[in-house]
């Protein structure tokens, strides 16, 4: 799985808050790809919630 946070993060933490392991927020949200596996479902539900869509999940 590739995770990818396009240019628009607000920072708000949504991500943060659903899959701590993978995402943590700085000024903008920076990903743990060393993570991602294992994690895959929150890493979805993330991806989800984010209120400006911003992040990218691929296979």
């Amino acid at each position: 799985m590739k995770v990818v946070i396009e240019d628009g993060c607000i920072g708000c933490g949504a991500c943060e808050s659903f899959c701590s392991d993978v995402f943590k927020v700085e000024d903008v949200c920076v990903v743990n790809d060393a993570n991602i596996a294992g994690n895959e479902d929150c890493v979805k539900d993330a991806a989800d919630a984010c209120p400006v869509s911003v992040i990218t999940v691929s296979e």
